[in-house]
């Protein structure tokens, strides 16, 4: 089935119109979802453009595979809290930081962001545990 999308963002951006092939059973879902296709493709272009920064291999951010990769090597629970990302990823979230202070993030680097903002939080958590143990067995 052929659908033309025709929106109008309420604040009255510039529009294009464009027509998509789908599936009817995407077709058949569209109506009610109307007014907020141009954030769903917005969001869909974002996800699509955020797999370029992930591992072909993997299909996952290269700092969640750092982290795999220093788990499964088995560190010990000091090994843990002395653990820092490699200056690669360092330096990246670095660039992060700094751009959304000065002039904010695209959709893409937001959620690359967010990204390393789990890592960190799983991080503090592997660290806090690892700290806990160190600290009984003294």
């Amino acid at each position: 089935m052929i659908i033309a999308i025709h929106a109008i963002y309420v604040t009255m951006r510039s529009m294009t119109v464009i027509t998509l092939d789908v599936p009817d059973e995407i077709a058949t879902r569209l109506p009610e979802m109307k007014r907020d296709l141009p954030a769903l493709l917005s969001l869909a272009l974002a996800l699509h453009e955020d797999r370029s920064q992930m591992q072909p291999s993997t299909g996952w951010h290269p700092a969640f595979t750092e982290l795999l990769d220093f788990l499964a090597a088995g560190p010990t629970p000091a090994e843990i809290v002395a653990y820092k990302v490699s200056s690669q990823t360092q330096l990246r979230l670095e660039t992060l930081l700094a751009k959304n202070r000065e002039e904010g993030l695209t959709a893409v680097e937001s959620a690359e962001l967010d990204t390393y903002q789990q890592i960190n939080h799983l991080f503090i958590l592997l660290k806090a545990r690892a700290r806990q143990t160190l600290s009984t067995s003294n």
